[in-house]
């Protein structure tokens, strides 16, 4: 048994082989369904290599990162986090705006966020705890 951590949800499932996953839970940890023609939600079909699926089975790491996620596992793979793609990632980001507010600069000139808006901005923060 494994325990698989996506953006959205925790599961338990019976893996093998590092995220062999049956096609039923498969679809259930990514909301993609096997067909012949590859992982599909959708209109969506993810064509994959046929190292990837053996009857019915799925590879889901490998699904995964042909996906564009990051997969990270423990040392003994009893629980792995299946990262949201970078374009999904983006995406949330995308128009996004942090709060405005005013704090010293290495010199010590008080600089306010909103007047810095369209420039890149490197902002390094520190806590004790």
């Amino acid at each position: 048994m494994a325990v698989v951590l996506t953006p959205t949800a925790e599961h338990e499932v019976a893996a093998r082989d590092g995220l062999w996953l049956s096609a039923a839970d498969a679809e259930r940890v990514t909301g993609f369904a096997l067909k012949p023609e590859g992982m599909c939600r959708d209109e969506l079909c993810v064509p994959l290599p046929v190292s990837a699926v053996s009857g019915n089975e799925v590879d889901v790491s490998a699904f995964w990162t042909k996906l564009g996620g990051p997969v990270i596992a423990s040392k003994d793979r009893d629980v792995v986090a299946l990262g949201a793609p970078a374009d999904e990632r983006n995406a949330a980001l995308d128009g996004l705006a942090a709060p405005d507010f005013t704090l010293p600069d290495v010199d010590g000139v008080p600089r306010t966020l909103s007047q810095l808006r369209g420039k890149k901005v490197f902002l390094a923060t520190w806590a004790s705890w």
